[in-house]
């Protein structure tokens, strides 16, 4: 085999591996810009002034707060580096959007690596997740909760 057919081939199967990785990467990549997209709207758009979002209908038509309430606020907040106040919006938020975070990155990794990723939460963490809902929701809504409320 000559000098260039061995060159050729090299460059072939790393032009390949790149082309691997690309298409494999690509599935996180559009995650991460709609998710991108969507932060960057939020922090363009404040949800405090009325008209551009829609209300929770349960904290319109109760005056309960749901456990996605002031969620926004504290994307909008976040976005502009007030974690304090994104954490007083809303806290399960913060830490669903941490959670998430740590969650695309080793996606991104395995992806990278040709490793398949699957996201699969078992009985007892999925019912963790919704019990730990569940008590935030509640606390926030009673009186000595109140710092939890957006």
């Amino acid at each position: 085999m000559s000098t260039a057919t061995r060159t050729a081939t090299g460059e072939t199967r790393r032009t390949g591996r790149a082309a691997g990785a690309a298409r494999r990467l690509a599935v996180p990549l559009g995650v991460l810009g709609a998710v991108a997209a969507a932060f960057a709207y939020v922090g363009a758009v404040d949800p405090d002034r009325p008209g551009h979002y829609p209300l929770c209908p349960l904290r319109y038509y109760t005056g309960v707060n749901c456990p996605g309430c002031g969620g926004l606020r504290g994307a909008h907040a976040l976005v502009h580096g007030r974690l304090l106040t994104a954490l007083h919006d809303n806290a399960l938020a913060v830490g669903g959007y941490v959670v998430l975070a740590v969650v695309w990155t080793v996606w991104v990794v395995r992806s990278a690596r040709g490793l398949p990723f699957d996201l699969e939460l078992r009985t007892g963490p999925r019912r963790a997740l919704v019990a730990l809902a569940v008590v935030f929701t509640v606390v926030r809504n009673l009186p000595f909760g109140h710092a939890l409320a957006p």
